[in-house]
This record gives structure tokens, C-alpha cells and sequence, in this order.
């Protein structure tokens, strides 16, 4: 299993936002996770952040989404748990998603702000046999 850092990140959310869309033109199903707090505003970003393109994302509040949001390539959840796995899995919460295992890929924004966290997170996955970390240095951008 590969896991991407992506450290020094100034603006989260946007580089969130780019990485959804970068996702979704490949092709790929992607989870996003958090608290609720950021999955909130992450969700009115995704609907704002470009006014030339829009990201398809549902925000999943139960453990089975509706047969209607299958189709959805992006769901935001507060738990990784509470849904099958897909392709991907952003985590942009300060400590490790609960049930990364079950996806193929990995990615982890890691803000000026959170560097600490991110560190703590690198360590656990690093103890972890299988795991291909990446690191990728921002160096304050997004």
C-alpha cells in the first residue's frame, strides 16, 4: 500500500479541492475524511473553489449511503469506517483514519499548522509492515 504526505501545506482545503479534482479525472472513487467541522466547510468549498469546473462529492452521514449516491465519485465522511472502501482515501484529520487498510492508496495533507500531527501520523504508518511512504515537500504552497 502506498501513503502520500503532502507536508507544508498552506491552504488545506484548496489543496484538497485540487486533489479531488485531480482524482476524479482519473477516473478514480475517493473518501475524504475529517472532523465534521472540516468536511463541513470542505463541502461548500468543493461547490465554490472553481467557477469554471464542480468536483462531484456527496457529504455521507450514515454507514450506507443511499444507492443513489453510488455513482458520486467523492463522499465526505467523519468515520472511513462507516462506508466500503473505494480507490482512494484523503485524510485530513489530525490523526490516522480509522479503517485506511481497506483502501489501495492513501493520501495525507499535512498543514503549516498540523506538522506536529503529521509527523505522529508518518511514525504509524511507517511501523505498519507493506507500507510505501511518499513524502512530498510543499514548503509552505499548496
Amino acid at each position: 500500500m502506498k501513503v502520500d504526505f503532502h507536508s507544508g501545506v498552506a491552504d488545506k482545503l484548496g489543496a484538497a479541492c485540487r486533489f479531488v479534482r485531480k482524482a476524479q479525472a482519473a477516473g478514480a472513487t475517493l473518501v475524504v475524511c475529517g472532523d465534521a467541522a472540516t468536511l463541513d466547510r470542505l463541502d461548500t468549498v468543493l461547490w465554490t473553489f472553481d467557477p469554471l469546473s464542480f468536483a462531484a462529492h456527496a457529504r455521507v452521514r450514515s454507514a450506507a449511503p443511499p444507492p443513489a449516491l453510488a455513482r458520486t465519485p467523492t463522499w465526505l465522511v467523519d468515520d472511513a469506517t462507516a462506508v466500503a472502501p473505494r480507490e482512494l482515501l484523503l485524510n485530513l484529520g489530525p490523526d490516522m483514519a480509522r479503517g485506511w487498510q481497506g483502501f489501495a492508496r492513501v493520501v495525507e495533507i499535512v498543514s503549516t499548522d498540523d506538522a506536529d500531527a503529521g509527523r505522529q501520523r508518518w511514525r504509524q504508518y511507517s511501523a505498519q509492515a507493506g507500507i510505501e511512504l511518499v513524502h512530498h515537500a510543499r514548503g509552505g504552497g499548496a
